[in-house]
């Protein structure tokens, strides 16, 4: 009998501490000034209803309404971490409804702009760039940035007619203006693509093994706007120049969809490095109607400065 008479007691002593916590949560819960509300606008909601939803009343009253007891989205106290509770009243029945609070809305937004700049092996940082972050102190890279500013503050929600040609010495941040500007299009929901040109080449060589080369040409061709970085850094074949380089600027060129470029070089000095190709031919006017096809699709900006990689 003995170990029946300690269960015995046992569950009396917790059922009693369990008894304790309940009449301290209905106490918690009906001084509640939200409580109180919500039975002053519900008539149907008197002292008993309350008590048959005391747990659920008391899982809204102690959690965050408007992230005031969150740090951070990611130290989020709620049941369900970034998201806040809600009350729904049909009749004597309550209801706990569970929105995006402003902290999640706000960072699926960010995550969503991302998602709209895609890149081929560019670097965080460049996919961080913005203007907030941009060095303004160089007097050298004044008017860099003064044309990048008035191409930003005209952009509206459509795209842009054409594309900007970053073009100046090395390590200048000719490739931070592209990440600035691919940030900017993304808040307008512009989807952008970046891409470095060296690897760009291996990228389409590397897609003739595995018969995805018509598809990649076909996405550049068609994103909405299309970032070339460091154009004529690259080991260039005739075939790529005019098969696929060629291919894709026409394309946009006729579709009136902008590119932008970094180079270190002016358009009259990539036509000449264009000019001649690795196997040492020299081919002057499939050169000149690469060059031509980026006179149309973008406006020439000199970038100087100092260099920011040493």
């Amino acid at each position: 009998m003995e170990p029946i008479q300690k269960s015995l007691k046992k569950w009396m002593r917790d059922n009693k501490q369990f008894q304790q916590r309940m009449n301290h949560m209905k106490e918690e819960v009906m001084q509640s000034g939200e409580v109180k509300k919500l039975m002053q606008e519900h008539e149907s909601l008197n002292e008993e209803a309350i008590e048959k939803q005391l747990i659920k009343l008391y899982e809204y009253r102690t959690q965050s309404k408007n992230c005031e007891k969150c740090p951070t989205r990611e130290e989020c106290i709620n049941i369900l971490p970034g998201y806040v509770p809600r009350l729904e009243v049909e009749g004597a029945d309550v209801k706990l409804v569970y929105d995006k609070c402003r902290r999640q809305r706000k960072h699926e937004q960010q995550e969503e702009q991302k998602s709209l700049v895609r890149s081929l092996h560019m670097p965080r940082e460049i996919l961080e760039a913005s203007l907030e972050r941009m060095d303004l102190q160089d007097p050298e890279r004044g008017s860099a940035v003064e044309r990048t500013v008035q191409y930003i503050e005209g952009l509206n929600d459509e795209l842009p007619s054409k594309g900007l040609y970053f073009h100046g010495p090395f390590g200048v941040g000719k490739t931070y203006f592209l990440g600035a500007i691919a940030n900017e299009l993304s808040a307008k929901n512009i989807p952008s693509m970046l891409i470095y040109m060296p690897e760009f080449v291996r990228e389409i060589k590397a897609s003739i093994k595995d018969d995805s080369m018509s598809e990649k040409i076909e996405a550049f061709k068609e994103t909405p706007v299309l970032m070339l970085d460091d154009i004529g850094a690259e080991s260039q074949s005739a075939w790529f120049r005019d098969e696929v380089l060629g291919s894709i600027l026409h394309y946009r060129m006729m579709e009136r969809l902008p590119v932008f470029f970094t180079s270190n070089y002016t358009l009259n000095e990539l036509e000449k490095v264009l000019m001649t190709s690795n196997r040492g031919e020299v081919e002057q006017v499939k050169a000149k109607r690469i060059t031509e096809r980026i006179r149309q699709l973008s406006e020439g900006v000199l970038v100087n400065g100092k260099n920011r990689r040493g």
